[in-house]
């Protein structure tokens, strides 16, 4: 890329020559023009399956379907951000998921 040598501006081409797009700096000059672009592989995301609910914290809350009075806890933003958070629970017993609005 070329710059302009009085403003610093990169050069454009114009009707014919290539000029400023800022000042009234033109060349007639051929202007080299080359463009790179570096990609970094991205690391793979690890993914957590259903069996894997032992690293979530356990609470007492009673189970609706087994009464049982350990869940597993997490909370998920559903809403609107200025809106409290949805908390998700998990019945260790029975997996039975419901949800608790705040």
């Amino acid at each position: 890329m070329e710059f302009c040598p009085k403003c610093g501006a990169i050069l454009i081409l114009k009707t014919k020559n290539y000029g400023c797009p800022r000042c009234d700096y033109s060349t007639k000059d051929k202007v080299n023009l080359q463009t790179s672009e570096k990609q970094e592989e991205k690391e793979s995301v690890g993914v957590v399956s259903s069996k894997e609910t032992g690293t979530l914290p356990i609470v007492t809350e009673i189970c609706e379907k087994c009464k049982n009075n350990k869940a597993y806890f997490w909370t998920v933003q559903t809403r609107a951000s200025d809106e409290s958070e949805t908390k998700f629970f998990k019945c260790v017993k029975c997996e039975n998921t419901w949800r608790e609005y705040s």
